[in-house]
């Protein structure tokens, strides 16, 4: 049973929202990833809400570029937490989707991450905090993995300093 259901607008996205997956399966977090679109398949965007909503996913994960109404769309039709990825596709680098993204009304709130991969990746990591609140062995996986964030950072500068003193 899927706890995470990530939603792409167009398998062109695939590259830029495959880290999201790989953070969730490395935390083994359990999750579904599929392509609909809010604006050429709104019928199966709806159908698919109502299969992962009886199948128990708890956190929603949309990617989509351009106009990015991908995430107000699930925004729309749940009260679980939605997260919204913008994809850069166009002229605007991805700005247009930040804003579509990110400027949801009042009552239907889309926790928005950077664009692309970074944000993808963000996006699994704040799905498992989410999550953790009611899960005590993945909210020690999230300790685990950030002092391992924090150990990387002290090898790091230790062998700056190795490398040129003080």
């Amino acid at each position: 049973m899927p706890q995470v259901a990530i939603f792409m607008g167009s398998l062109s996205d695939e590259e830029k929202v495959a880290p999201c997956a790989q953070v969730l399966r490395d935390l083994g977090i359990s999750f579904t990833f599929t392509i609909t679109s809010a604006h050429r398949t709104p019928e199966r965007t709806v159908q698919l809400m109502e299969e992962c909503e009886a199948g128990g996913v708890q956190v929603y994960i949309c990617a989509a570029g351009m106009a990015a109404h991908l995430a107000g769309a699930v925004a729309a039709r749940t009260i679980r937490p939605v997260i919204g990825i913008p994809i850069a596709g166009n002229a605007l680098a991805g700005m247009d989707a930040l804003f579509s993204t990110v400027q949801m009304p009042p009552g239907f709130p889309v926790g928005t991450v950077a664009t692309d991969k970074a944000g993808a990746k963000n996006a699994a990591w704040m799905a498992a905090q989410i999550l953790a609140l009611n899960d005590a062995a993945l909210a020690e996986k999230l300790r685990a993995a950030r002092a391992a964030f924090k150990a990387d950072v002290d090898k790091a500068a230790a062998s700056l300093h190795d490398k040129y003193g003080a």
